[in-house]
């Protein structure tokens, strides 16, 4: 199948991104938010992304209108049933996602792929409540979508060839390099990065090192653009600790997936990292304080 109208479900950073790069690439968009309000937050960042190409003069000016255009915001699901991919980019929620896919499955034209941008929810389950589980896939983009250039394709058990196929495409077609994935913890990204990040938090609670001279040692001797705990800080300890725990719970044999006491201490008194202001480090907005 060749893409050419894509739904996107959810217009918060992700949801924007993902609206934004498959309209530069010709796509007819539909983006659902629950409320008007929020679909027009939305849009003004898009809007925004888009005069920041064209001031840098990486966009022309009649490339961004035609963008524009391309882009409609709903708040009914029925209007994404003629689309050729909807794309879930909602809150990190497994029962909200097998809700809202369950809903989409009775709504869609047959022909319609679905995926979840998830980063961490097994892609099996979301796909088995569709009711389509053979035209369901991960498609993870990465923050920012507009900048990243990775995208993972995730084939569940029952994904049909030609579905990953053209979901892969479609990638490409959006300006990303797809990698192939089975549906597995993390994927590829996720499964190397969260246990890296929290061996990192281990190290700092049993006191091998600090957590500066942690991430000093990877960025001078790895090359790493920036180091684990800041990472870690940068993503949100609460995010971490989140994805941990939801693997935890499914693997509990598997050691890696274990939350630290110092993870979980400091989620509990508020230190979030980046988004609270204070984790390992302190922050003013996105920069790091000294």
């Amino acid at each position: 199948m060749d893409i050419q109208k894509v739904g996107v479900v959810g217009c918060g950073l992700m949801g924007s991104g993902i609206a934004q790069v498959a309209a530069m690439a010709g796509c007819h968009v539909v983006v659902h938010e629950v409320t008007a309000e929020l679909a027009q937050k939305g849009f003004a960042r898009i809007h925004g992304s888009l005069a920041k190409l064209v001031e840098k003069g990486k966009l022309p000016a009649d490339a961004a209108e035609a963008t524009k255009a391309r882009l409609k915001s709903t708040t009914q699901l029925a209007d994404l049933k003629e689309c050729d991919l909807v794309v879930e980019v909602i809150v990190e929620n497994l029962d909200a996602k097998k809700k809202l896919f369950a809903e989409l499955g009775k709504l869609c034209k047959k022909e319609t792929i679905f995926a979840s941008n998830t980063s961490s929810f097994p892609i099996g389950e979301m796909a088995d409540a569709s009711g389509r589980p053979e035209r369901f896939v991960g498609l993870h983009f990465f923050n920012p979508v507009q900048l990243m250039k990775l995208v993972e394709v995730i084939r569940g058990a029952k994904s049909l060839p030609d579905v990953v196929e053209s979901t892969r495409a479609f990638g490409a077609k959006v300006g990303k390099s797809p990698i192939l994935a089975k549906d597995t913890p993390g994927f590829v990204v996720n499964r190397l990065l969260v246990p890296l990040l929290h061996e990192a938090v281990l190290m700092v609670e049993r006191g091998d090192a600090t957590f500066r001279d942690i991430d000093t040692g990877m960025e001078l001797g790895c090359g790493h653009p920036m180091g684990p705990i800041k990472l870690l800080d940068y993503v949100g300890l609460d995010t971490t600790l989140s994805i941990l725990e939801g693997w935890h719970a499914r693997f509990p044999n598997d050691p890696l997936f274990k939350p630290s006491a110092l993870l979980k201490q400091m989620v509990k008194e508020g230190k979030l990292g980046r988004k609270s202001g204070k984790g390992f480090y302190e922050w003013e907005g996105d920069k790091v304080k000294g």
